[in-house]
């Protein structure tokens, strides 16, 4: 990860607890997630359905699709019950002080 280009994308109170937001960074939908104490970065694009995944519920290191209910494990980005079958991206974060940081360098599975 040390190549991993890395870019501000909001202030870390932008985050809401147990929540999420949506970002772009380079063209590219992200959802940033606070859960259990933790920052994560993942696609915010539904792999089941094109919708947005910030908008769905965040719970127990998990966010769901408002849609048709599917979770995803925040982790690695792995789908939790169907109707999704394939993982969404998941990507590094960093904290600097109040800023949060993410790289589109994909997290190594």
């Amino acid at each position: 990860m040390s190549d991993a280009r890395f870019v501000r994308v909001c202030a870390l109170t932008d985050i809401p607890d147990e929540g999420a937001l949506g970002v772009e960074v380079d063209d590219t939908p992200v959802a940033l997630v606070r859960s259990e104490g933790e920052v994560y970065a993942v696609s915010d694009i539904c792999s089941h359905a094109e919708v947005n995944l910030s908008e769905g519920e965040v719970e127990d290191g998990t966010i769901e699709c408002w849609l048709h209910g599917s979770c995803f494990d925040l982790r690695s980005g792995k789908p939790i019950n169907p109707p999704a079958t394939r993982p969404i991206p998941t990507y590094p974060v960093k904290i600097d002080g109040e800023n949060v940081l993410v790289s589109l360098d994909p997290k190594d599975a």
